[in-house]
């Protein structure tokens, strides 16, 4: 059948999808075997069962594509047995001259709007289209990520089919990230890919990649670089364990290596997952899964809202590895007289406690970006972050280092508090007294009352003018060197503006 078809197709080089529906007719034989009710019963069985296991916990959408629509008709009351009704819907063009079961499923062309608009979106229903020639060609829909493929397709129509599912798709919302479809195959199309589509062979396997090379390659990885990153954990992701590997990839070049190879493994994962093929492989993917959230809790600079895992990875970590290495990573502590004494007496190495303490001061000046000089500290923080992932400074230099930030924190707050100052005035009169200015507290009461007086500045231009205009003119009145003044002023601007509010 499979030789009487392509035969048939070959003739005049046919791709279009009315010129193969003729040939398909012509093999009377091919569709009836397609559409036996035994063999349909097994399709959607399988396609409920995988699209439950594979694709649904992924939170994307499927199209199923029968190969006429007397099929498509089957196998909505076929799915309905599997999955609950709401999940799929029948897209197909209708004629008046339909018979009964055909006309059940004509749509109006409102409601067939209102299925397109609603498969587009993530976490409504309708989960999964049954599609014979609709909806094929044109229509964008990225959260689509699986083709089940009952019908014989050639050329452009098969590569243009492919597309709809291959179309790139991410929601960080719902922590999605699709770089690529899924097509099983029924009726033997990609056995025989060379036959189905007249392109040059390279092209085709750009474009379409067998899931068992996809296994071979999961395998290599996690025999290979993956074995390697393994082995670094000898206690469970312990304090040892944790301390170990944020000192093992202090080093960038080693965690940009780090982070390429588990992406690609975790992409892979997805794909293959639940396949019985990953058993034997589990626990050191579990492991590096742990590994990875580790280090990018420790070195990731969005790392309070970016995403860890895609969603069958993410579970697979919690039943494994649990969290416990990342909340190690993630000790966040308030900066205040008593930070100091508590990150001394709490467990874990000095790596640790290093990155603990820089990330609670970066996450202090967020929740008080009305401070400036909350947000210079967080700046030299940042400082000393590369100095420390540049080994440029021994870990004990650095944690002194941050020690001393923290002290010097709360000794400006009591010189604050008994100024009686603002968080803006104190941070100008401490930049003013630093540069060697002799009235630093006229200084800074004047251009306190700048800013208040152009409160927009932030937002015009005209406002943003006025406002250094007046700053360069109150510094100017007590320094003489014009390039001294400007620098002051430059880099006042360039701190002030990374806060939220003033």
């Amino acid at each position: 059948m499979d030789k009487e078809f392509f035969s048939l197709a070959e003739t005049e080089g046919i791709a279009d999808i009315e010129e193969l529906n003729k040939i398909l007719e012509r093999a009377v034989t091919l569709k009836n075997f397609l559409k036996g009710k035994t063999r349909a019963w097994e399709v959607a069985r399988f396609v409920a069962d995988h699209y439950k296991s594979n694709v649904e916990p992924l939170g994307y959408k499927a199209f199923l594509v029968a190969v006429d629509r007397e099929a498509c008709a089957d196998y909505k009351e076929l799915l309905d047995q599997f999955l609950p009704a709401e999940y799929s819907e029948v897209v197909y063009t209708g004629n008046n001259n339909d018979s009964a079961k055909l006309k059940k499923f004509h749509l109006d062309e409102k409601k067939e709007r209102g299925i397109r608009k609603s498969f587009t979106r993530f976490g409504e229903d309708p989960k999964i289209l049954i599609v014979t020639e609709k909806l094929l060609t044109g229509f964008d829909a990225p959260i689509l990520y699986a083709m089940y493929l009952d019908k014989p397709m050639r050329d452009h129509t098969l590569l243009q089919a492919i597309a709809r599912v291959n179309r790139p798709y991410e929601n960080e919302k719902q922590e999605l990230v699709k770089p690529h479809g899924f097509v099983i195959d029924f009726v033997g199309i990609f056995d025989k890919l060379e036959n189905a589509l007249a392109f040059d062979s390279d092209e085709v396997n750009a474009i379409v990649k067998n899931l068992d090379l996809l296994k071979q390659l999961f395998q290599t990885k996690v025999e290979g670089k993956g074995r390697e990153f393994v082995k670094l954990i000898e206690q469970n992701f312990n304090d040892k364990d944790v301390d170990k590997l944020i000192e093992h990839f202090r080093d960038k070049g080693l965690r940009k290596e780090l982070f390429k190879e588990y992406k690609e493994l975790e992409m892979l994962y997805e794909i293959i997952s639940p396949d019985a093929f990953l058993r034997p492989y589990m626990d050191a993917y579990a492991t590096l899964s742990g590994i990875y959230d580790v280090v990018r809790a420790a070195y990731a600079t969005t790392v309070y809202v970016d995403r860890a895992f895609q969603r069958k990875t993410n579970s697979l970590v919690q039943e494994h590895v649990g969290t416990s290495g990342v909340e190690k990573v993630h000790e966040l502590f308030e900066i205040n007289k008593d930070t100091l004494e508590l990150i001394k007496k709490k467990d874990g190495g000095a790596t640790t406690k290093v990155i603990n303490l820089i990330k609670s001061i970066q996450k202090t000046a967020e929740a008080e970006s009305d401070d400036p000089f909350l947000i210079a500290m967080a700046e030299r923080a940042k400082a000393v972050q590369e100095k420390f992932e540049d080994r440029q400074a021994t870990t004990a230099e650095v944690l002194e280092e941050l020690f001393k930030l923290v002290e010097n924190n709360e000794r400006r707050k009591k010189e604050q508090a008994e100024k009686g100052f603002d968080g803006l005035t104190y941070f100008v009169y401490r930049t003013m007294l630093d540069a060697g200015l002799s009235h630093p507290e006229e200084v800074s009461k004047k251009i306190k009352n700048a800013f208040v007086e152009h409160a927009g500045w932030k937002q015009s231009e005209k406002e943003l003018r006025e406002l250094r205009k007046k700053v360069t003119f109150a510094i100017c009145a007590q320094e003489d060197d014009l390039d001294k003044v400007t620098r002051i002023v430059d880099d006042l601007f360039t701190l002030l503006s990374k806060a939220n509010k003033i």
